[in-house]
């Protein structure tokens, strides 16, 4: 009878184990996702202009926040516009801001953008919120239309 607890208890562990990463790998957005949310943002910003879309951005959560992922937006000279994981960064100049490896990532990013692609993919290390962990970060980054906002998009790898 003590076995057959002993034995519950850690079948229930490893259930309650397995139900919490799934719950954890779902909280993730992936890299399509990433980019549906990119695509649904540059649509916004046609829609409505970039003043309303980037209040938009920051401030309608249930709309332009999935999972981890969110829209962010740079002018030319790394300074936020907009930013739906932390709207206390706007008005914050990020050039300068470097990842966990030194890598000046927002410099690379409009870098990026003013490419004659006007969009990629840049690579860098920072801090998961939901993990509070460093980790790989991969965001899309585009050229809005009015030719000087930096959006991204992205998503812990």
């Amino acid at each position: 009878m003590k076995n057959l607890s002993i034995s519950r208890a850690a079948a229930l562990a490893v259930v309650s184990v397995t139900l919490s990463l799934g719950a954890q790998a779902q909280a993730r957005g992936s890299k399509q996702e990433a980019v549906v949310l990119a695509d649904a943002a540059a649509n916004h910003v046609k829609q409505v202009g970039t003043d309303r879309a980037f209040k938009d951005f920051t401030h309608d959560k249930t709309k332009w926040v999935r999972k981890d992922l969110y829209v962010a937006v740079t002018d030319l000279e790394g300074k936020v516009l907009a930013h739906g994981g932390n709207e206390r960064l706007i008005g914050k100049h990020m050039m300068a801001v470097r990842d966990a490896t030194g890598f000046a990532f927002m410099a690379r990013m409009i870098e990026v953008a003013k490419s004659p692609q006007a969009q990629g993919w840049v690579d860098y290390e920072w801090a998961n919120p939901q993990t509070k962990r460093i980790e790989g970060k991969s965001s899309l980054v585009r050229l809005l239309p009015d030719g000087q906002s930096v959006m991204s998009v992205g998503y812990y790898r």
